[in-house]
């Protein structure tokens, strides 16, 4: 094998895996490159920093996975048990110019909507950010306009508490999610 790739392996053993009954939370891939390039490349983006070319997609990329090993955690891949492809991330971010850690999330087709998947990795992201690396609290900063993330944010019981003027992305919402001890299930509810 080359260096390469046991490296890529390596990165993909040391990344946590979440199993939820419809999805599973685990590291980014290399082949999931051209699922997210072309969802920021699309209008889908816009309220996640798009959208940009592939170049710039290739740098958000690698600004994931740079995440993970500069601070020990960061978004997973949702892959969707059922076909096994990769439709989004979710997970805890907290990149340079944020106010605070986040649970962020994204899915990259529209397909995917409507169905709860947003809600269920972003619960089991949650999670996994209060039990395993015992945050007590988190925000999901969410553009204004983007009023399908504030409907998922509400539903995963967030409260806005105010605003944050990001100086590339502008304007958002800092939406507060329920305390670790008052979240319901965590991660536990998908062992």
């Amino acid at each position: 094998m080359t260096l390469a790739r046991d490296f890529a392996q390596s990165f993909d053993r040391l990344i946590p895996r979440i199993e939820t009954p419809r999805l599973v939370l685990r590291a980014p891939r290399a082949s999931d490159f051209d699922g997210f390039a072309a969802y920021l490349g699309s209008d889908r983006s816009r309220f996640t920093g798009g959208p940009v070319d592939r170049n710039q997609a290739w740098r958000a990329f690698g600004h994931i996975a740079g995440h993970w090993v500069f601070r020990g955690y960061g978004v997973f891949v949702i892959e969707h048990r059922g076909t096994g492809k990769a439709i989004g991330t979710s997970g805890p971010w907290f990149p340079e110019g944020w106010p605070e850690p986040e649970i962020a999330w994204t899915l990259w087709e529209t397909g995917f909507e409507g169905q709860g998947l947003a809600a269920e990795a972003a619960l089991a992201a949650r999670g996994w950010a209060y039990e395993v690396l015992g945050w007590t609290t988190a925000i999901s900063l969410i553009l204004d306009g983007n009023t399908r993330s504030e409907a998922l944010a509400q539903r995963l019981g967030c409260v806005r508490v105010g605003g944050f003027t990001h100086a590339q992305f502008g304007p958002s919402g800092l939406w507060r999610h329920p305390a670790a001890d008052r979240q319901g299930a965590g991660m536990e509810a998908y062992a």
